[in-house]
Order: C-alpha cells, then structure tokens, then sequence
C-alpha cells in the first residue's frame, strides 16, 4: 500500500472495529437473548477463537500471507477491523462491562471504548515509523509476547465462563 492507503486504511480500520464494538454494547443483550446464547457461552467461544488468534501470533501464521494474491475485500474492514480489532475478546469485554455498568459508568466505558480505539489509530498511523525503530527482530519479538498474553486472556476468559456455567 501507499503512503496515503496505509493511512486510510488506519482510519478505516479503526473505525470500524468502534462501529462493530459499539453496536454489539449497545444490542449485544438483545442478540443473546434473541439467539438465546448465555454471556458465559459467548465468554468460552469468544475465548477459543482469541486462543487461535494467539496461536496464530505465536507460531508466526500470519507471516506467510500471500501479498501478490489479489483481494476483493477491503483488508481495513476484514480482516483489520473486525475480527482482528473488533474481535470476540473485544466484542465480550465490553458487553460485560456495559452489563455491569450502572449510572455514570456507561460514560466511563464509552470513553474507554473511543480512547481505546484512538489508541489503535495511532499505532496503526505510524507503524511504519514503529517497525523501523523495532525492526524485523523487535517486531517478531513483541509478536510473540503479545501472543503470550493473548492467549492467558482468552484462557481467562473461558475460564470465567466456565465458572459463570458451575455458578448458575
């Protein structure tokens, strides 16, 4: 991509993970209850699928991803946006929290949401500039520490939805 497409597709990325995120926080209760899916069952599935995310970090996958194959998808909306950003950890974090919300803590976790999201911009912005100071090692490195703590993340969470299963 160029200069000016790797931008746009930070913006675009980024907006579309806060689109996906928000609207699951908004009717994720209503879905659930519709498709009469229990909070603890989203937590065990949204944690398997982070778990072969992690994996997929750990073993270095997403390496091999063939540049020259011509898409027909936006790589800004799929998979950038969503499930990368707008993932089921994501999606399952912020259901619960808004679950859980009462009073000014909904403020508090849009705020969250949309600083969160910023966040994500930016490093998405300038990480060109990023790579350059991190290099080829740095990067795989910090691939592979992130894949770590994304894989006790999703252990967690199925754990906590296995708990949420014994409990109730």
């Amino acid at each position: 991509m160029s200069v000016r497409e790797r931008r746009q597709a930070a913006l675009k990325a980024s907006l579309v993970a806060l689109g996906v995120i928000a609207a699951f926080a908004v009717f994720g209760g209503v879905i659930l209850k519709y498709l009469q899916i229990s909070v603890e069952a989203l937590e065990v599935s949204g944690g398997l699928l982070l778990l072969l995310v992690a994996l997929q970090l750990l073993m270095g996958e997403h390496d091999n991803i063939d540049d020259q194959k011509p898409s027909t998808v936006n790589v800004a909306i799929v998979p950038l946006g969503t499930p990368l950003l707008a993932g089921p950890g994501a999606i399952v974090a912020v259901m619960m929290a808004v679950q859980n919300a009462r009073g000014i803590d909904y403020l508090i976790v849009i705020a969250a949401l949309i600083v969160a999201m910023v966040a994500v911009y930016l490093f998405l912005r300038f990480a060109s500039g990023i790579h350059r100071v991190l290099r080829d090692a740095g990067t795989i490195l910090l691939t592979r520490i992130a894949g770590v703590l994304l894989a006790a993340i999703a252990v967690q969470m199925m754990a906590d939805g296995v708990i949420g299963f014994i409990k109730g």
